[in-house]
């Protein structure tokens, strides 16, 4: 039976509804057997190449491996995993960690009847701790290269033919890596702000932000989404006083309206300040302190901020320069991703993108899926990627994790929609840790109950999130989750709570 579902899901192809930053396309995933030939190259050819070595590229050369393909990874910073592993997703969580622990032996423990005299921050320690567990992880992946096989160049690919890569290694030297298939994984870099230099000191990126040297007393964070608001937790957890300037009107405008609401407020209880509608207009390091000129978004009278940090959260742009990309003639669009087709077939032939360089959500977990699915393209088998099924998640406390569509999205579709929510002040288990702050809110087609989005605030939202993920893939309706047995005391139980709530009425509240 399972091997008949998997069969099932292997073959859903055709006309999936995607969805990218709230605008919506159809992409044709074909899953047939035939696929494009290989490009004709001498018998010592790669198979495949990898350019970039971040969760995209290095999942994609282990999947080619293992489908018996020869495969080399090339990746330019030395260590693998990319910027998640190495400077964003992987050392931002373990940081969100380490300092909810110090917040919670600060505020919480005494509660539960867990008494200090003093608590401290050993800020090298917690910074230790978090390279550690960087250092292990990276190397981890090069044992499965080598477990899998793939070779691995370090160092600087660029594109001198559709088949072949000139690489500066880092050694000093060059070689030229031939590839019969060649996928671009090379990931996406910090997005600036005019006039604004990021000098990793005061002016920080999220890079930057990882390895401050003291904890600043004041630190801006310019824009609200994602990584300003986890980075501006971390600090602010630590001691900061932190400040968040976003030039639109709400916070993570991407999260569902009435969730965003209520993770402004809860972020305020923690003494997160927010400037909404508001520009930076310059920002003048001269003296002791950065000083930041603002003004309202709509233009007007201006105003001094000053900080002893400034963390530049603007966004991310895909990285793409230096790779000869005008030599060999791959499309881009005006944003400067990499155009490809439902099998992440460039224009070139035998040159693919995946991850941060195409379109869709510049996530960790969406490069992996893209990975794997090019890779099974070329090696002639079928494969499937919806973005409207990709998990987004806020790593806060509470986190914030959402799947589908927005209820501003459902409206704007035109759908007949009910909604189902249930807070974790009635769920049993939150109250047991004392930690109850969040809601569970599920949206469903009302003539057939089929679920178009679940959004949760909670702790381990990001944990929770995954059964309503696979509930979207399988096209579950409400009243399935709802009769679902879920193991009590547990925080799941919310959901079940909600999914009741959709179709029919909750029991616990």
């Amino acid at each position: 039976m399972a091997a008949a579902i998997g069969s099932i899901a292997r073959r859903k192809a055709a006309s999936t509804f995607l969805s990218n930053n709230g605008k919506f396309y159809y992409s044709f995933f074909l899953s047939s057997r035939g696929g494009r030939g290989f490009a004709t190259a001498s018998s010592d050819d790669n198979d495949v190449v990898v350019v970039g070595g971040g969760p995209g590229g290095y999942v994609a050369a282990i999947k080619a491996a293992q489908l018996g393909l020869k495969t080399t990874c090339i990746e330019k910073r030395g260590t693998l995993g990319g910027t998640c592993l190495n400077v964003g997703c992987i050392p931002s969580k373990a940081l969100l960690h380490s300092s909810h622990m110090f917040h919670e032996a600060k505020h919480s423990f005494a509660s539960h009847g867990v008494k200090f005299s003093s608590v401290e921050v050993d800020l090298p320690a917690m910074l230790a701790q978090k390279d550690k567990a960087v250092s292990n992880l990276t190397r981890g992946i090069e044992g499965l290269f080598k477990k899998n096989k793939v070779n691995y160049v370090k160092g600087y690919g660029k594109f001198v033919s559709p088949s072949e890569v000139s690489v500066d290694t880092i050694e000093g030297g060059n070689t030229i890596v031939k590839g019969k298939n060649i996928i671009i994984a090379t990931g996406s870099d910090v997005k600036s702000l005019p006039g604004i230099t990021i000098d990793e000191k005061r002016i920080v990126s999220s890079t930057g932000a990882l390895s401050l040297s003291e904890v600043p007393k004041k630190l801006v964070v310019i824009g609200a989404g994602y990584i300003g608001l986890e980075m501006g937790s971390v600090w602010g957890r630590l001691g900061s006083e932190v400040t968040v300037v976003e030039f639109a009107a709400d916070i993570v405008p991407t999260m569902d309206g009435e969730i965003r609401k209520q993770f402004q407020r809860s972020l305020e209880k923690q003494k997160m300040k927010f400037m909404l509608k508001t520009k930076v207009v310059s920002v003048d390091t001269a003296g002791d302190s950065v000083k930041l000129t603002l003004e309202s978004a709509d233009g007007g009278n201006q105003s001094t901020l000053e900080a002893d940090v400034v963390l530049v959260s603007a966004g991310r742009f895909p990285f793409t320069a230096g790779l000869g990309l005008d030599k060999i003639g791959v499309e881009t669009d005006k944003a400067g991703r990499i155009l490809v087709n439902g099998k992440f077939a460039t224009n070139v032939p035998g040159v693919y993108a995946i991850g941060d360089v195409i379109p869709g959500p510049m996530l960790a977990h969406k490069a992996e899926e893209d990975g794997v699915a090019c890779v099974e393209f070329i090696a002639g088998k079928g494969a499937h990627v919806d973005y409207d099924m990709v998990p987004g998640v806020v790593y806060t406390h509470p986190e914030v994790a959402s799947v589908g569509k927005t209820e501003e999205q459902v409206k704007a579709l035109g759908v007949q929609y009910s909604v189902g929510k249930f807070p974790f002040m009635a769920n049993s288990r939150a109250k047991a840790i004392d930690d109850a702050e969040g809601i569970v809110k599920i949206l469903a087609e009302k003539e057939t109950d089929k679920i178009l989005g679940v959004h949760i605030m909670s702790p381990n939202a990001g944990e929770l999130i995954h059964e309503a993920v696979l509930a979207l893939h399988y096209g579950a309706a409400s009243e399935d989750i709802a009769r679902t047995c879920h193991a009590h005391p547990t925080m799941s139980e919310a959901l079940k709570e909600a999914a009741m709530a959709t179709y029919d009425k909750p029991i616990h509240i």
